[in-house]
């Protein structure tokens, strides 16, 4: 499960959401940190034994490190990661670690400072750069995903691939999608994971398809001699359809159990409505039983327009 803790971010990235930033929830829309628990608990009895902590970005919420000491305590949970865009996240780097959490994505879409403020919005590339580092230090497993954009990083592609060479770290170049927030027109993917490889392997033929884990929305390769790998998720393409193993709770509550689908239900008004634990696990089976084949039958179905909506609003 992705579990989204916030909508609000501290960066203002081309491919989520306008530089002016959204019209954020009201604080009593959010789901508190014991609605939070006691969801992540339901689901750990139905089988949930992983769970993403994603945002916005997720540093921002106060006490955001007092809510993730409980939820390592759940029984059932084997593993929590973040996903977080590492402004914020340094300082929290040797409690993380005490308390078991030793898996981050880290979203970092050029290392050219120009390039990254142009994206983002922000000056922030050292601060990302100094989380980066701490994360190698505390031996952390460290995924990097950088969004894939025509005009704005493809020059970064190769330089990302690179810091595989020396560092053990998988870069991750994903298919830009609709979720904008209206910060731009998309009219497509002119970059797609097909055209992504074609540009690695030029530069790095030797390049090898290695076994993907189950249920991964990567197609991920070894280049021999490096430490770290590649991978590239057809996010867009969404070719990875048929072993997606995710559902996603967004900050407000709303189960999603695709990302292009308009939400199924909001487990948190149920909470909020006092409905019992077993009205609740009814639900949810009764959404995860019913899902659709792929993203494009979701987003067909969708009530909502894609896209107006912000990546940051609907779960990192």
């Amino acid at each position: 499960m992705r579990l989204a803790v916030t909508d609000r971010c501290n960066l203002r990235c081309y491919y989520c959401m306008p530089s002016t930033g959204l019209d954020w929830l009201p604080a009593k829309e959010l789901m508190t940190f014991e609605e939070m628990l006691s969801i992540c608990s339901l689901l750990a009895c139905m089988g949930i034994d992983k769970i993403r902590i994603t945002g916005g970005e997720p540093f921002i919420r106060k006490d955001i490190m007092q809510f993730l000491d409980s939820l390592v305590r759940i029984p059932g949970i084997q593993k929590v990661a973040v996903t977080t865009n590492g402004v914020l996240t340094n300082s929290f780097i040797p409690e993380l670690k005490k308390i078991g959490i030793n898996s981050f994505n880290l979203s970092l879409d050029s290392l050219d400072r120009k390039r990254f403020i142009s994206i983002t919005g922000r000056d922030e590339l050292d601060a990302v750069l100094h989380t980066l580092e701490s994360l190698l230090q505390h031996d952390m497993d460290i995924k990097i995903n950088a969004v894939v954009m025509d005009g704005k990083n493809t020059e970064d592609i190769l330089q990302l691939v690179t810091l595989t060479r020396t560092l053990p770290v998988t870069v991750r170049f994903i298919e830009e999608m609709p979720f904008n927030g209206d910060s731009h027109n998309f009219s497509g993917v002119k970059w797609n994971y097909v055209r992504i490889l074609e540009t690695i392997k030029n530069h790095f033929p030797a390049m090898q398809k290695i076994p993907d884990p189950s249920s991964s929305t990567s197609f991920n390769y070894a280049i021999p001699g490096h430490k770290g790998n590649v991978g590239v998720i057809a996010a867009y393409t969404r070719s990875f359809c048929g072993s997606c193993n995710r559902i996603r709770i967004t900050p407000r509550g709303m189960l999603k159990t695709c990302l292009y689908d308009s939400g199924v239900f909001n487990i948190k008004d149920m909470i909020r409505k006092g409905c019992s634990r077993h009205t609740i696990e009814s639900a949810l089976h009764n959404a995860l039983g019913k899902r659709v084949r792929n993203g494009w039958e979701a987003q067909k179905l969708s009530s909502d327009p894609l896209l107006h909506q912000s990546m940051a609003a609907i779960g990192g």
